[in-house]
């Protein structure tokens, strides 16, 4: 999960990941400027967190945790 450390999304993210039993890696696209890039790529060129880039390299910014098990087939 690709966020930052002020963003209100991504700790809701973060949250509901978590009470779900979801692993993730949290990456702060503020201190990673490889990231910050990859982030903008996934998003038009813009650095819209939170993005999920997922192993099978489809992305989602800002989804629900429905989305996301959807997409993990949980």
């Amino acid at each position: 999960m690709y966020s930052t450390q002020w963003c209100g999304y991504c700790k809701r993210l973060k949250s509901d990941l978590q009470r779900a039993g979801i692993e993730f890696t949290e990456v702060d696209i503020e201190h990673d400027a490889e990231s910050a890039a990859l982030v903008e790529k996934a998003n038009n060129g813009n650095q819209t967190v939170p993005t999920l880039i997922f192993t099978d390299g489809t992305s989602m910014t800002n989804p629900s945790l429905a989305k996301i098990k959807e997409h993990l087939t949980l």
